[in-house]
C-alpha cells in the first residue's frame, strides 16, 4: 500500500500507519549530514516497543570484535535530529520525525532488555554492552503524523 502525501493526512490513513508501524522492521531514514549538510539515506531497523518508536544498533566494536566503521546516521542525527522516517515494507510512507539519542542508563537498559530487542542480544553482546555502548534513538513524529506519538 502507498500512501501519497497531499498536505492533509486523512484520520483513515493513520490506522494503516500504525498498523506497518507494528508489524514493519525495514525503514530507510534521510539524514542531513552532520558536516556535509547533504542528504543520506540509510536501510535500518526499527523497534516498537508498546507504541514507542526506537531505532538501535549493535555497541561499536572494540577489541576482539575489530574495528567497524563509524555510524554517520547517527553522527547526523546527533547534529540534525530533523529527519525522515521511511516504510518501505507493507507500506510507503514518508514521516517527519525528531531524533533524541537515549542517554539515561536505567532508560536504555528497559530498551535494551525488552523482548523486542532479543534479536540484539541474540548476536553475542552481553546486556551490560548493549546499555554501554549500543546507539539508542527515540523517534518522535512531527507535523501531521504527530498523533502517531505514544502518549
Amino acid at each position: 500500500i502507498t500512501v501519497h502525501e497531499t498536505g492533509a493526512t486523512p484520520l483513515s490513513d493513520f490506522g494503516t500507519i500504525r498498523a506497518a508501524l507494528t508489524t514493519d522492521r525495514t525503514i530507510d531514514i534521510v539524514t542531513t549530514g552532520a558536516k556535509t549538510d547533504i542528504q543520506r539515506e540509510t536501510e535500518i531497523w526499527f523497534t516498537n516497543i508498546d507504541g514507542r518508536i526506537i531505532i538501535c544498533g549493535t555497541p561499536a566494536a572494540k577489541g576482539k570484535r575489530g574495528p567497524r566503521a563509524p555510524r554517520h546516521w547517527l553522527a547526523n542525527l546527533i547534529a540534525n535530529p530533523e529527519f525522515q522516517f521511511r516504510l518501505k515494507e507493507s507500506l510507503e510512507i514518508s514521516l517527519p520525525a525528531r531524533a533524541t539519542v537515549v542517554r539515561q542508563p536505567a532508560e536504555r537498559r528497559a530498551i535494551m532488555s525488552a523482548a523486542e530487542t532479543q534479536w540484539y542480544r541474540d548476536q553475542g553482546y552481553s546486556l551490560d554492552e548493549l546499555v554501554d555502548c549500543a546507539p539508542i534513538v527515540d523517534v518522535m513524529f512531527t507535523g501531521p503524523y504527530a498523533a502517531l506519538n505514544r502518549r
